[in-house]
């Protein structure tokens, strides 16, 4: 996933790529900006601050600290279920929790496009399922943008309208499989939806290809410096 989490920076403008142009709806990616906001695999949340300061941050950092800000921030702690923990530490929130205040913290820049690199990943698994019912529903208020990052094929599928299966080494899009599926969208209807258990085990079997020709790889690495170094031995 390293090659991901260069091509999330890349996005982000974190990094400037050293060959070819990164651009989102046409325009060139030069530096981070307030349209492209990041949600990493670790909690990024000041542990200094309160939830409702997290949240203000970046307008703050802006000098956009307005009453309507403000109004938008409680309205966000409200939308994410967090309004009897504004005044909480991120120390005294719940895993689940700390990723809803760090998507509000997100929202309240109204970025055209949200980069999440898996954000996810190290919840249990009754709040994962949580969180991305959660998460179906803020995108389907909202609509923007999302590159969404993720080794879970149930995630990606639940989620996404497009998914991108990527090759190991070297790093390229193997297949984009359409998410032809209605939404709104329940996890539950998807357990024993056909179309979605059909797009699970094409994607499954891509990876799986891709995770054979990555352990073939790496065989013949390892049979290739066993060799050398046995005819190093031998040589002495």
């Amino acid at each position: 996933m390293a090659a991901m989490s260069t091509l999330i920076r890349l996005l982000a403008g974190f990094e400037t790529p050293s060959g070819g142009l990164i651009s989102i709806d046409g325009k060139a990616v030069h530096g981070p900006g307030r349209d492209r906001l990041v949600l990493f695999q670790e909690t990024a949340l000041f542990p200094w601050m309160t939830t409702h300061d997290n949240i203000m941050y970046g307008p703050r950092a802006c000098r956009d600290d307005t009453k309507q800000t403000r109004d938008a921030a409680e309205f966000l702690l409200q939308k994410v279920g967090l309004e009897a923990f504004r005044d909480k530490f991120p120390s005294q929130l719940s895993g689940g929790m700390q990723r809803r205040a760090e998507l509000a913290r997100a929202m309240i820049n109204n970025p055209s496009v949200m980069i999440l690199d898996e954000p996810f990943r190290g919840l249990d698994a009754m709040t994962k399922s949580l969180m991305w019912d959660y998460y179906a529903r803020l995108f389907e208020e909202n609509r923007r943008t999302n590159f969404f990052v993720t080794t879970d094929i149930d995630e990606a599928i639940y989620l996404a309208d497009r998914l991108l299966v990527m090759t190991n080494i070297p790093t390229q899009v193997r297949a984009v499989l359409e998410v032809d599926l209605p939404r709104p969208r329940r996890l539950a209807d998807l357990v024993e939806n056909d179309r979605a258990n059909s797009l699970k085990m094409q994607a499954l079997s891509l990876l799986h290809e891709e995770a054979m020709k990555s352990f073939a790889q790496g065989s013949k690495a390892a049979s290739d410096f066993v060799d050398a170094y046995a005819r190093r031995v031998e040589h002495r």
